[in-house]
């Protein structure tokens, strides 16, 4: 298929094919639509995400190859494991979704503007509401016996297929709590994988690996036609 950056049309929420993506930069498919919850859930359905800086038009990609972390596989080294038996944090689900997005958007350890602009947020808020968007959030217990997040991630899930959007910490090994929290929460419905998107250091630590494309979208439509019960995105306290 010859490669063509397509310009979506306001008045429909369909994709091009995402055989059609640019190989460079890697993945980029299609400009412009919106953040509508409707464009936002045939995106993902699809294997497509939302991905641009301020003062960028709206860019949507998908990437070969393709980041994934098999559950099974998710790394956990002795000292991590160490601090898991020490169980220095709080894990819940959907506790405070608006201040992970917020928090991963004003991540200190970013080096690059942040992509979670306003919009984003207010995108991904929506999608929470509806119940699309998840958080998982880590608590640290201060002397004063206050909780403070100190870690959390938040992604997409449409039936058994989750796709990770980020994730932020602010005290040690508090974003890798918050991803063993999300894989052992999804093994326990027996998925078997989370979308990562794109591959960096941090991921692959935790053992993520790529995948080309076509064998991410098998997946992934395998996934999406997993139901999950009523309450598993019910906001509760997780263990590890």
């Amino acid at each position: 298929m010859s490669q063509i950056l397509y310009q979506l049309d306001d008045s429909s929420v369909d994709f091009p094919p995402i055989e059609g993506a640019l190989t460079e930069p890697n993945g980029l498919l299609a400009l412009g639509g919106d953040l509508s919850t409707q464009r936002l859930l045939s995106a993902y359905t699809h294997g497509i995400f939302p991905w641009f800086s301020e003062g960028d038009p709206l860019m949507w990609w998908s990437p070969d190859p393709r980041a994934i972390i098999d559950i099974g596989q998710l790394r956990i080294n002795r000292t991590l494991a160490k601090a898991i038996r020490k169980a220095p944090y709080t894990i819940t689900l959907n506790q405070d979704f608006t201040q992970v997005i917020q928090l991963c958007a004003d991540a200190p350890f970013r080096t690059d503007e942040t992509w979670i602009l306003d919009e984003m947020q207010s995108a991904y808020i929506n999608l929470h509401e509806q119940g699309h968007a998840h958080s998982i959030e880590v608590w640290l217990t201060r002397d004063d016996n206050e909780q403070e997040l100190v870690g959390g991630l938040y992604g997409i899930a449409i039936n058994g297929f989750f796709s990770g959007e980020s994730m932020f910490y602010k005290q040690s090994n508090a974003s890798k709590f918050a991803l063993i929290a999300l894989g052992e929460l999804l093994k326990s419905n027996d998925i078997d994988f989370i979308d990562c998107q794109l591959l960096n250091p941090f991921l692959e630590d935790m053992g993520a690996k790529e995948v080309s494309r076509y064998d991410f979208i098998q997946r992934q439509q395998s996934a999406i036609t997993k139901i999950v019960p009523l309450d598993f995105w019910q906001a509760r306290t997780l263990t590890i």
